[in-house]
């Protein structure tokens, strides 16, 4: 039996109208966790992802991966009959998520309070760069921006040194996830209210949510977070630190773990130091204490130097590059990665979810779907008969599939 039939999230029925990263990785959290999802994409091109490369096959190979177990309707909502279409389809579905510029899904006759009124159980999930309402709210927003104006660009890279984002788009693979953890939660007050509602998520709201320490501080004291490279905002150690042959992380900030950490290394010296007793004040002697445990870990080698600190439970770990993340020994044990079919690509190998269930798995079925693979099964599930689905594919409305379609329904799922 399929996982799909365990999973969580069986039975929701999820429109999505969105491209690039906010909207599609919201809504493959939710294909994960069992929603059917269908996504809406211009019959010329697609999401624009389908055009950034790496590609095998002649497919996109992100794509490939952030749009998984999703099935794929290529409608042009700038058509009447593309919004009709689309009308039909939400009459059924129980969530919306969209990331258009503010206002351009109501221009479309497709906005919330448009939906709300042919389907008033629908939640309508917005991600957008500033949110639907305020001074920057028609700007156009990426994840850079939201990184800079949400301060992390601020505290992120070495001091004194030019401003750095996050290696990953954070800001917007956050924002996915606070679209999907939002559907849920309006899903369970629905199951309260019999109603659904919108859910508003920004970029920047994401980015600033994330300043934990750096509010703690500024709120209390009033003092500015600011670059320090991987050290900790406050407490010490709690970094990268320099080995023979590359570098490792360090996290001895409990009194258990800083004399353990001195012990492995030979550095019980230390223990008696004046101002090293507390991590926060060992914080504040960053500049002398660094140097002295460096002085040693510089002449072993990383794994010598995490054998020695593991040995003592003191949390460590090398700084691994993606290669080595993704041969990993515990991540393969865990069974982490697995292997999605494509129609074109074959085996696809995919991330896995970060949510382990015990007793609902999450699936792992398709990798992203062909372009309207599925727009013909889609439209007849709405109730278009065969002739105004035809007339749809001729006038360039939809567009027609390229491949059989999923097997997934709809209606049966």
């Amino acid at each position: 039996m399929s996982s799909s039939h365990a999973a969580p999230l069986i039975g929701v029925r999820v429109i999505e109208v969105g491209a690039f990263i906010a909207a599609p990785f919201a809504t493959m959290q939710l294909a994960d966790l069992g929603a059917t999802v269908v996504k809406v994409e211009n019959p010329r091109g697609g999401d624009q992802v389908r055009a950034i490369g790496p590609f095998v096959a002649g497919q996109s190979s992100a794509f490939a991966r952030l749009n998984r177990n999703k099935r794929s309707i290529a409608l042009d909502l700038k058509s009447e009959a593309g919004v009709a279409a689309l009308l039909r389809l939400a009459e059924k579905a129980d969530v919306l998520v969209e990331n258009l510029r503010p206002g351009a899904m109501r221009r479309l006759g497709l906005g919330y309070e448009e939906l709300r009124l042919i389907n008033p159980r629908l939640v309508y999930v917005s991600a957008s760069g500033w949110g639907q309402d305020g001074p920057l709210a028609d700007l156009p927003g990426l994840d850079i921006m939201a990184q800079a104006r949400g301060g992390l660009m601020s505290v992120t890279g070495p001091p004194d040194g030019d401003p750095v984002k996050v290696g990953v788009p954070i800001a917007d693979l956050v924002c996915g996830l606070y679209c999907a953890l939002g559907a849920v939660a309006a899903l369970r007050g629905r199951d309260l209210t019999g109603e659904g509602q919108h859910v508003d998520v920004s970029l920047l709201e994401s980015a600033v949510s994330f300043a934990v320490w750096e509010a703690g501080k500024y709120f209390a004291t009033g003092e500015v977070g600011r670059p320090l490279g991987s050290a900790h905002q406050s407490t010490a150690p709690y970094q990268a630190i320099r080995t023979a042959d590359g570098w490792c992380t360090v996290g001895a900030v409990t009194p258990k773990t800083w004399t353990g950490f001195c012990t492995a290394l030979g550095l019980t010296h230390l223990l008696g130091e004046a101002g090293y007793d507390d991590a926060h004040d060992r914080h504040g002697l960053r500049h002398e204490l660094v140097p002295a445990i460096e002085q040693v870990t510089t002449t072993r080698t990383t794994a010598e130097v995490v054998a020695a600190l593991d040995g003592y439970g003191v949390p460590c770990a090398p700084i691994s590059t993606y290669d080595q993340v993704f041969n990993d020994e515990h991540l393969a044990h865990r069974n982490y990665f697995w292997d999605a079919d494509h129609p074109v690509m074959g085996a696809v190998r995919q991330l896995g979810s970060a949510m382990r269930f015990s007793a609902t798995p999450t699936r792992r079925e398709s990798a992203g779907p062909l372009l309207g693979a599925d727009t013909v099964e889609v439209l007849r599930e709405c109730g278009l008969s065969g002739s105004e689905i035809e007339r749809l594919l001729d006038d360039g409305v939809a567009a027609r599939p390229p491949t059989a379609p999923m097997e997934t329904s709809w209606e049966t799922s």
